[in-house]
Formats: C-alpha cells, structure tokens, sequence
C-alpha cells in the first residue's frame, strides 16, 4: 500500500514537470518553421504567443524568399504609392506576402508575382509592352476586355499579311531553369447570355505555314520552334523553349517573337494574351 502511495506520487511529481507547448523556445520553433511550407506556418501561428511571435521572424521569411528578393523590392514593390511602400517592405513577412499577389510595374504593362511551390518569381509580359506589326491599326488589331486576361484584356487580330510581334525584358532572376511561352488563342472570344462562346469567322492562315517562336538570352542562350496553329476554341500556351540562369545578382535580357512573315497568304482571328515566364 505505501509503495503503491509513494510510486503515485512520484508519477504526479514528474507529471508536473512534463513542458508543454508553451514551454519549447523560441528558437526551437524558429527552426522548425524553416523546415515548414507557408501555410503550415500560418496555422501553427495560432498555436500560442511564442508560435505567434516564431511566425513573424525575418529569419523565417527571409529563407522563404527568392534569394533576389532585394532586386524584386527595388523593381516592383517601390512601384506602390509610399505609404504602402512602408508597410510592404519593413519586414520580410510583408515582402513575401505582397509579391504572392499579383504585382503590375513599368505602367501596369509586367506582372510580377511568387510561385509558392518553386520559391520562383514569374513574369508576364503583355502586347502593350512590344512592339507588334500595326498594333496601333484598328484595321488589324483589336483591344478586347476579357476576365480572362491577367490585364483586363487581350489583343485580337483581324487580318495582317506580315505578323511579327517582338518583346524583351531585362531581369535579375534568381538562379534556375526559366521557361518562355505564349499564351494564345484561336477565335474571337464572346459572352452571349453570360456563356463563353467564340467565333471562329475570321480564323484562317494558319494551317498553311507554322508559326516560328523564339527566344534569345544576353548570355548566349537560345531557343526556337514552329508551330501550326491548329487549336480553335481555347487558350493555350505555347513553350517557346527555356534558358538558365547560373549567376545571382546579375541581370539578363530575354528577348522573345512571334513571327509568320509569309507574304503569299494573309492570316487572323488570333488572340494574344500575354508572354509569361516561369
């Protein structure tokens, strides 16, 4: 019986020393947070005040960041009106949060925003920002509103002999393998009733020559396909082809066209939505 009593006891003693979550230190959490996706961190914040507190450490987001993340600061996010700018960039939690939303600069014409998942950031590039044969011709290009642009619209061609659209963009990316494409579309897109529809019309051309892609670095890198437009109805995305970025804090010219220069033949009913890099 006293055994009994005295071994109860004793596990009530160590009970009460047992730690709980309350009790692991700050650093610890730290650590384990830095080993965790965003999300997982976010939920875990609501855990305690130290959890709390672990969740908004610089040393946590910083290693979240891409590591060009002070370039990005610098070319996007002091774009914003200065009062916002402020409070954007006075911690590495904020910088990250506003560059996952989608980020417009040099005047709304590139979007910028992180992909989660890669840690990458990516670009799109829209018409506005190259330059594109008779763009400003309403006789063959036509500005369309459309939800399904990530600019509000997308540029429509009616009919052009010569089609060559050119665009380049000088970036500091971060160290990695980066992807061109052409985000397009046969037909002219519409809503009857509130339902997607498209018009296929003024859709010819395509099929009698491929549409040439390329895409050219300031390093020397390279990369070039043809294609037949043959994919009426919908959005796709064209791969034009990829290049690597092997140096940080070093900046790079993309150049990349579309061009079907092919004079025997005229050629519409093409959609371009934007240039997207990822």
């Amino acid at each position: 019986m006293g055994a009994a009593s005295s071994s109860l006891a004793g596990s009530e003693a160590y009970a009460g020393k047992l730690c709980g979550l309350e009790d692991v230190p700050e650093n610890c959490i730290t650590a384990m947070f830095m080993c965790m996706e965003p999300p997982e961190i976010c939920i875990l914040a609501r855990v305690n005040k130290s959890f709390h507190r672990a969740s908004r450490s610089d040393t946590v987001w910083e290693h979240k960041l891409p590591l060009n993340y002070k370039f990005l600061v610098r070319r996007i996010l002091e774009d914003q009106q200065v009062g916002e700018k402020d409070k954007v960039i006075s911690r590495t939690k904020e910088i990250y949060a506003r560059l996952c939303r989608p980020n417009f600069f040099d005047a709304g014409t590139k979007e910028a925003w992180l992909d989660k998942r890669s840690g990458k950031v990516c670009l799109a590039i829209s018409p506005k920002a190259m330059k594109i044969t008779g763009f400003d011709d309403r006789r063959y290009w036509e500005r369309i509103s459309s939800d399904e642009s990530r600019f509000g619209s997308i540029a429509y061609l009616r009919q052009v002999w010569w089609l060559e659209a050119v665009g380049n963009i000088r970036f500091e990316f971060a160290p990695g393998k980066y992807s061109v494409l052409f985000k397009i579309h046969l037909g002219k897109p519409l809503r009857k009733c509130g339902r997607k529809t498209c018009n296929l019309d003024q859709v010819h051309g395509w099929d009698i020559k491929p549409v040439r892609f390329q895409l050219s670095t300031s390093d020397g890198q390279g990369a070039m396909s043809e294609r037949h437009l043959d994919e009426p109805g919908r959005w796709f995305y064209h791969h034009v082809g990829d290049f690597v970025v092997e140096n940080q804090n070093s900046p790079v010219w993309v150049k990349f066209s579309m061009l079907q220069i092919d004079c025997t033949h005229t050629k519409g009913g093409l959609c371009l939505d934007c240039v997207i890099i990822l």
